[in-house]
């Protein structure tokens, strides 16, 4: 895989995220807790501006809610994680279940002040449909 320069690290520090396009997929890049996270940046589910998700601990994990429909997705492996209620036994706590890899994760190194991403193309995640130039010019989120 190829590494791509995407921006300078302060800017990404700056606000805690940054959306940039690679190789005409659309991306954003995390800072949270000293680490860097790049994620497809439209959500898996119906193309919702997941970049602009809040990021929170849910089941341990941490998550980024998109701001549509509150899909929960871990940005560590892009796990679609979602709260399951037993219905026969509603003395129980509700129990995080995941329901898979469902957002494409993108590999970041930093190096010299700058913030690289390797474009992750390996098996097809259910992000793949809104993040590509093709799919966002379909369905006009261009």
């Amino acid at each position: 895989m190829e590494k791509i320069l995407v921006c300078e690290i302060s800017e990404v520090i700056a606000t805690g995220r940054k959306q940039v396009t690679v190789n005409d997929r659309n991306i954003f890049i995390i800072y949270d807790n000293g680490e860097f996270f790049a994620l497809d940046s439209y959500c898996y589910h119906a193309g919702g501006p997941l970049h602009i998700g809040e990021i929170e601990e849910y089941g341990g994990k941490k998550c980024i809610t998109c701001p549509w429909h509150r899909y929960k997705i871990c940005i560590a492996n892009g796990e679609g994680l979602y709260e399951s209620i037993n219905p026969f036994d509603l003395s129980k706590p509700p129990e995080i279940k995941s329901k898979g890899v469902k957002q494409r994760i993108h590999r970041v190194t930093t190096e010299n002040g700058k913030v690289y991403v390797e474009l992750s193309t390996k098996d097809s995640v259910d992000s793949d449909n809104y993040n590509d130039k093709d799919s966002r010019e379909k369905l006009q989120l261009v």
